[in-house]
């Protein structure tokens, strides 16, 4: 995996479920690292994020697209629950 770049922080096990599953589904090849470490019980997620994305170099822009695509529709469908909740 030493040819492989991070694309990005993911912000939650959440987050990092969806982006992987859109990536299996669009053959990307990728890697994702958790940050949760048992020995200080998930200590680093709370600080750092969940973990990251690590993708080929050749993919790195089309998989930063993604993260910001999941992320974009995320931030709307708060601001969706949110007005509703007025």
């Amino acid at each position: 995996m030493n040819d492989y770049v991070i694309v990005s922080v993911i912000e939650n096990e959440i987050e990092a479920r969806l982006v992987e599953s859109i990536l299996q589904e669009r053959d990307i090849p990728h890697w994702m690292v958790s940050y949760h470490d048992t020995a200080y019980d998930g200590l680093f997620q709370t600080q750092r994020g969940w973990g990251d994305i690590r993708v080929p170099e050749s993919f790195l822009e089309v998989v930063r697209q993604i993260v910001a695509d999941v992320r974009k529709d995320a931030a709307a469908r708060a601001d969706f629950v949110e007005d509703e909740a007025e």
